[in-house]
């Protein structure tokens, strides 16, 4: 797997805090701005970087991460713009994880095989297809793990202790615990549950335990940090790019509006324990 991930993490944990994972949509509003706001995004205190795969059916999102995708599809964005995005970020960033997030279809039409490859060459360092599950490994998250990309797995509040082995049987980078059932931009779950949750899933893993959904200011990343190894948060920055599109303004503009919310989030991060 790529050594970045596990760096990444065990800096966090050396300075005794939660990592921040932000989600970003790639080509959202276009693809200058989000090279903008990617690029800007360790310095504003982003530990890891999920990058969103523009898809026309993106059924697990909620409503901004919706209209994230839309805007940055109907601006051009496509996989080899999303990879073009990897490799200009590596060009400034060696350190910062990237892992691409989204759904299996615009990998399928890309090419399993050379979409693994140039995902790879650009510095990727892993994986999140939220709709295919343990039962289709061979179809993506077996050639992934052989390629040396980590293939993070979902887990939700419904995943009993008995789907829970399966689910974790190929999971490789960190767990991402979805803290409530539905779709992303909901509220917070109830903290106390949090706890509870992120306990039993480190009895079954050694990975490092991120929770996201319905985080949205730094007192939500600093009481879930408490327990977390992790705060992944997205759309209250997708939601800011919307913002700065509604209000016309440059890209710069827009992208400060995210970096802020972003140094928020981690002063949360750093105030949790």
């Amino acid at each position: 797997m790529t050594q970045r991930m596990d760096d990444a993490f065990a800096a966090t944990r050396a300075e005794n805090r939660p990592a921040l994972v932000t989600f970003v949509m790639a080509g959202d509003p276009n693809f200058d701005t989000a090279k903008e706001i990617v690029l800007g995004l360790p310095d504003a205190g982003a530990d890891v970087i999920e990058l969103g795969m523009p898809f026309s059916d993106p059924m697990a999102d909620g409503p901004a991460i919706q209209a994230a995708g839309q805007r940055a599809l109907k601006s051009g964005q496509d996989m080899k713009k999303t990879l073009e995005l990897v490799r200009l970020f590596r060009e400034k960033n060696s350190t910062t994880p990237i892992v691409l997030m989204g759904y299996y279809n615009p990998i399928y039409i890309y090419g399993v095989d050379q979409f693994l490859t140039d995902a790879l060459e650009a510095g990727v360092d892993g994986l999140i297809v939220v709709d295919l599950p343990p039962e289709e490994d061979d179809e993506l998250c077996i050639p992934a793990l052989k390629q040396g990309l980590n293939f993070i797995r979902l887990a939700t509040p419904t995943t009993d202790d008995k789907r829970l082995p399966q689910v974790l049987a190929n999971t490789s980078g960190f767990v991402y615990y979805v803290s409530m059932t539905g779709i992303t931009g909901s509220a917070l779950s109830n903290p106390v549950n949090i706890g509870a949750a992120v306990k039993r899933l480190s009895e079954h893993t050694d990975l490092p335990i991120c929770v996201g959904f319905g985080i949205k200011t730094a007192d939500d990343a600093k009481r879930i940090g408490a327990d977390a190894d992790g705060v992944v948060v997205g759309t209250v920055l997708v939601k800011a790019v919307e913002d700065g599109v509604t209000a016309n303004e440059s890209s710069a503009q827009i992208a400060d509006r995210v970096h802020t919310i972003v140094r928020d989030l981690a002063a949360g991060c750093r105030a949790s324990r």
